[in-house]
C-alpha cells in the first residue's frame, strides 16, 4: 500500500508547485515525457528565438504528468511517451481531441556502462539474468513509466521476464533508469534509443527486436483547460519542418510529415 500513497503525495506536491507559480512566469506550460528533454529543450530554445515566446516545461514520466492534469495542473500542452496515458486523459475529456497528433516514434535498447564491452544479443535464448549477475536491471516502473511498460512487454514476449523480475531496479522515469547505469549503480538498463544517445556514460549493448514490443508512439495534444493563445502555434511548430532536426538528431522517428 505504500507505493500508491507515495505516488499520491508526489502528485499533490507537484500540483501545489504549479498552482503556486506566478501567472506571468511563462506564456506556455508544457508537460512532456522525460525522454524528450534534450530534443525538446533545443526545439523550445529555437522557438523562443523565432517568436519571443517563453515556455516552461515539466519533464517526468507520462503517468504522473497525466495524473497531475487530471488533478487540475495548469498544463497547456501534453506530450506523452505512449498512447495509454493520452487515451486516459482523453477519456476524462481533458484534451482537445482535434489537436491530438502522433508526433514521434522511438526504439527500445539495452544499455551498459560505456566501459562494458560485452557483446550481447537479445532474444529468447539470452540469459539476461546471468548478464545482470548480482546487480540490478534498471527500468522505468511499468506502472507509471511507458519505457518500463514497453520493457516489460518485450521481456515477456521473449520469455525473459520471470527470471529478471526479481532483479529489477524500478525507476521513477526512463531518465532515472538511465542514470542508474551511467553512474554504475546498475550493470544494465532498458531505455529508449534516444536516451542512450543523450548520455555519454552509457553505450547501447543491444537493440530489442521491434516485434517484441508495441510501437513506441509519442502523442501530443492541447489540454482542454488551457487558455494560452501560444499553445496551438507551438504545437504546429513541433509538427513542422523547423523542429524536425532537433528530434531526428536525437534519434526520434517523425510520424508527422513536415508541412
Amino acid at each position: 500500500m505504500r507505493r500508491p500513497f507515495r505516488f499520491g503525495l508526489l502528485v499533490v506536491a507537484l500540483l501545489a508547485a504549479f498552482t503556486a507559480r506566478p501567472a506571468a512566469a511563462a506564456d506556455l506550460l508544457v508537460f512532456a515525457a522525460a525522454s524528450l528533454k534534450n530534443a525538446l529543450d533545443d526545439a523550445i530554445a529555437d522557438y523562443g528565438k523565432r517568436t519571443g515566446v517563453k515556455i516552461d516545461v515539466s519533464y517526468a514520466a507520462s503517468g504522473p504528468l497525466a495524473r497531475q492534469i487530471e488533478a487540475g495542473a495548469p498544463a497547456d500542452l501534453f506530450i506523452s511517451a505512449d498512447l495509454q496515458w493520452m487515451d486516459e486523459i482523453a477519456q476524462h475529456d481533458l484534451i482537445r481531441p482535434e489537436s491530438r497528433v502522433d508526433l514521434l516514434g522511438n526504439r527500445l535498447v539495452l544499455v551498459a556502462a560505456k566501459d562494458d564491452k560485452r557483446a550481447i544479443t537479445i532474444g529468447p535464448d539470452t540469459d539476461l539474468a546471468a548478464l545482470i549477475g548480482s546487480g540490478r536491471l534498471a527500468i522505468g516502473d511499468p506502472q507509471s513509466v511507458p519505457a518500463g511498460k514497453y520493457a516489460e512487454s518485450a521481456l515477456e514476449k521473449l520469455g525473459l521476464w520471470a527470471k529478471v523480475e526479481p532483479k529489477l531496479a524500478r525507476a521513477e522515469s526512463v531518465r532515472a533508469a538511465l542514470a542508474l547505469v551511467s553512474r554504475g549503480e546498475a550493470p544494465l538498463g532498458i531505455v529508449y534509443a534516444t536516451d542512450a544517445a543523450a548520455d555519454p556514460g552509457v553505450r547501447v549493448a543491444a537493440e530489442f527486436p521491434a516485434t517484441s514490443y508495441p510501437p513506441v508512439i509519442y502523442p501530443a495534444a492541447l489540454v482542454k483547460a488551457s487558455h494560452s493563445p501560444q499553445a496551438q502555434p507551438f504545437l504546429e511548430y513541433l509538427e513542422g519542418a523547423a523542429a524536425a532536426p532537433f528530434f531526428t538528431r536525437q534519434g526520434f522517428t517523425r510520424l508527422v510529415p513536415p508541412a
